[in-house]
């Protein structure tokens, strides 16, 4: 198996990178448990200490990086340098509030002293996605390495010059060898990994089908996994929402990586009285897109990630419209060279079409008209995903009320689902189970160690 670099501006190969030997892989596994040894008596400062390094060696290098990230899978060249410092501002984060997040939590019980101390569990696998290839390892990464555990990456295939690169970077900040690794593996190979002993827990980021592998299998073997899913975010539009504030966040959630996220707003779900207006103005800022070169300041929309990403979401436009839906606008590829797809708009989506329960990963918006809040907050729960949501109204304590209504793991007011180092991330249902950044991303991979402190007097 190669991993290659195909620029999907032109599905051109631009680089490809030979599958790592088995015996390469059992060497990195041995290293990184024989780091871990050593890791987890470092004190926090020298941990922070070398977070920080990363963080600056990711903002030198920022241009060079980004334009890597939109080689490889098509990110806007602009977007993707947001994306390197969104990552340094991770690390930086984590470096800065590690220890205090880690500190013994004293508890008052009835008869002794007792505190609570973390500690790092051991060796991690992080199986992370193409579609924010430094971002998705630098919220995995910076929370574990400064618990004290040390990290193996399995990286998307069509990555691995940003899979790469990560690894250098740690290098050139002084991690010790073993402490973050890069493999170049193939399913099978990562399916060996999860059962090794010295694996201590796993963390994906993909569709619900990896998942679902990825949780069986570490089940199998008594191993923690957090997992990061596919989402299909609603978006909520009230009939008291600001409709040109609504309109603007509207064309950020949807074409955000050039409609290729988790969390981006996918169906749009309007109350009567609103409705016709924001569609109008939604379909006007959709048409205006320029799409083409990623690498351009001028284009609105790239490409998707690969080919077979466009000719896939081309065939769920086709089978909605097959299954009774309208396309308002778009629905074709693109006539030029790389992978693709108009900005598009789908009406008349019902119940019964097949693609109603998909994610569509890609820049197609699904549009609904509904009578008032109830049904617009029935339709965003009759989802099989739970990621994230938004709701758009000017009476705030609405807006908390709806958001009480909405099963997933986010809901942002007047804002589409967004990620920050100091917010929480993740979802429900399909979505997956855990939480990464913030605080609570450093409770997932840690052993909350109960200590307990007794007097002679103790009655047990």
């Amino acid at each position: 198996m190669t991993f290659q670099t195909i620029n999907p501006a032109t599905n051109k190969v631009v680089r490809s990178f030979d599958q790592m030997t088995d015996p390469a892989v059992e060497k990195a596994i041995s290293l990184a448990a024989t780091a871990f040894k050593e890791w987890k008596q470092t004190d926090y400062q020298t941990r922070a200490q070398l977070l920080y390094t990363v963080a600056g060696l990711l903002r030198a290098k920022r241009k060079d990086l980004a334009k890597m990230i939109t080689l490889e899978m098509g990110k806007l060249v602009s977007h993707a340098e947001g994306e390197i410092k969104l990552s340094a501002e991770i690390f930086d984060y984590y470096a800065k509030n590690a220890e205090g997040f880690l500190a013994d939590k004293v508890l008052s019980p009835v008869h002794g002293k007792a505190f609570i101390r973390y500690s790092p569990v051991g060796v991690l696998l992080g199986i992370q996605p193409w579609n924010f290839p430094f971002y998705q390892v630098a919220r995995f990464a910076a929370p574990n390495i400064m618990i004290g555990n040390t990290v193996l990456i399995k990286h998307a295939m069509n990555v691995p010059q940003c899979a790469i690169a990560i690894e250098e970077i740690f290098a050139e900040a002084g991690a010790p060898a073993g402490l973050y690794t890069n493999l170049l593996i193939s399913h099978q190979q990562t399916d060996r990994i999860i059962g090794d002993q010295r694996i201590r827990g796993l963390s994906l980021t993909g569709s619900e089908v990896a998942g679902a592998i990825v949780a069986a299998e570490a089940g199998k073997h008594v191993k923690k996994s957090v997992l990061e899913l596919g989402g299909s975010d609603a978006f909520i539009i009230l009939e008291d929402a600001d409709i040109d504030k609504a309109v603007e966040w509207a064309l950020v959630g949807r074409i955000n990586n050039n409609g290729q996220c988790c969390v981006a707003a996918k169906r749009f779900i309007a109350v009567e009285g609103i409705a016709d207006a924001f569609l109008e103005k939604f379909r006007h800022k959709m048409d205006a897109l320029v799409v083409g070169d990623p690498m351009a300041d001028t284009t609105h929309l790239g490409p998707l990630c690969t080919e077979a990403a466009a000719v896939k979401i081309a065939d769920q436009v086709k089978r909605a419209v097959d299954g009774g839906a309208q396309i308002l606008l778009g629905g074709k590829r693109v006539d030029r060279e790389g992978a693709d797809m108009e900005a598009t708009i789908l009406t008349e989506i019902a119940p019964g079409n097949p693609v109603f329960y998909e994610e569509f990963f890609g820049p197609v918006a699904l549009f609904f008209k509904v009578k008032n809040e109830e049904e617009a907050i029935a339709l965003a729960n009759d989802s099989p995903f739970g990621l994230g949501g938004s709701v758009f109204t000017q009476d705030i304590e609405r807006g908390k009320r709806v958001a009480d209504q909405i099963d997933t793991g986010m809901v942002f007011i007047n804002h589409p689902t967004w990620t920050q180092a100091d917010l929480p991330f993740g979802g429900t249902k399909g979505s997956g189970y855990g939480r990464e950044m913030a605080q609570l991303g450093l409770d997932e991979f840690v052993n909350k160690k109960l200590i307990r402190i007794s007097e002679l007097s103790d009655p047990f």
